[in-house]
């Protein structure tokens, strides 16, 4: 069915009471977006930030009195409300129009990452067939082809690896089609160690070749690589726990960093790993480096 949309545009003050006034208003759902092109990559530790210039857009049944909507909100509000105005939103087959735009993606000179329900363009490479879900990963953005591709390029046949912070299990799954012996896969969310299985699964993959774990209950034994596509911010404060998980003379490999925060996070690591040349795609990076010191 069809949905009405009421576009709010305010301040960064004003934009969470006039959240909470749309919800009780009968919005479903509320969205928050910047208004003037002020990008926020990533927030600061413990901080949740948002624009200076904010745009709500509230989403309600297309049988809603926009009338008396907007009167309740000004009532609630005690006073004109902000610049805004209604629109309507035609239904769609939102999963069949996310689907048609996700496309296969070279990721190196051997891996493919490819969406579960097309053909692999080429059916002799190492082909990752990917569903991701609701799980994060698909290898379109940059930090994550990051990753593909240094994969791709190393001699990972045999080894064994962690994938911290798997979302989809995008990289675990590459990592044993290109011939790893055992990948660990640790998320804070359920539903990403779900999609792991699920995508492990429909690469045929043995049941025991990718177990995974909430970060309490992941095992520790000392890996030949890790992965940790996260963020800079938790990458920093899991610094001494990845190094411990990785062997001497194992790889890491980081990334969901920005180009302004490779120091920081390469200073977090440098008591025990010495780093490679920085990686970068638009204004993400790649850390890699090898563990030298224990």
């Amino acid at each position: 069915m069809p949905w009405l949309q009421l576009k709010i545009t305010t301040d960064r003050k004003a934009a969470e009471p006039l959240e909470d006034l749309l919800l009780a208003s009968g919005a479903v759902s509320v969205t928050l977006e910047d208004n003037a092109d002020q990008p926020i990559l990533e927030p600061a530790l413990g901080e949740t930030p948002l624009w200076d210039q904010v745009r709500l857009t509230g989403l309600y049944d297309a049988e809603v009195g926009t009338s008396a909507v907007l009167r309740r909100l000004a009532d609630a509000w005690g006073r004109a409300l902000p610049e805004h105005h209604w629109e309507q939103l035609e239904d769609k087959d939102w999963e069949r129009e996310w689907m048609s735009h996700y496309q296969a993606i070279r990721c190196g000179e051997r891996l493919w990452v490819c969406p579960s329900w097309q053909e692999p363009p080429e059916p002799d490479k190492v082909n990752l067939m990917l569903d991701p879900g609701l799980a994060f990963g698909t290898g379109t953005h940059p930090t994550t082809f990051l990753c593909l591709e240094w994969l791709d390029a190393q001699p990972v046949e045999g080894l064994e690896l962690v994938d911290y912070g798997c979302g989809s299990g995008i990289l675990g799954v590459a990592a044993l089609l290109l011939g790893a012996r055992h990948v660990v896969g640790v998320d804070i969310d359920p539903q990403a160690l779900l999609a792991t299985r699920d995508n492990a699964r429909r690469n045929g993959l043995p049941e025991d070749a990718m177990p995974v774990y909430l970060p309490a209950k992941c095992p520790e034994a000392p890996a030949d690589i890790m992965l940790a596509n996260i963020l800079a911010g938790p990458l920093v404060q899991l610094a001494p726990k990845l190094q411990q998980m990785t062997r001497n003379g194992g790889k890491i490999c980081l990334s969901g960093i920005l180009a302004t925060q490779a120091d920081t996070v390469m200073d977090a690591y440098r008591p025990w790993f010495d780093f490679d040349p920085v990686a970068q795609r638009e204004e993400w990076v790649r850390l890699t480096g090898t563990k030298v010191r224990p």
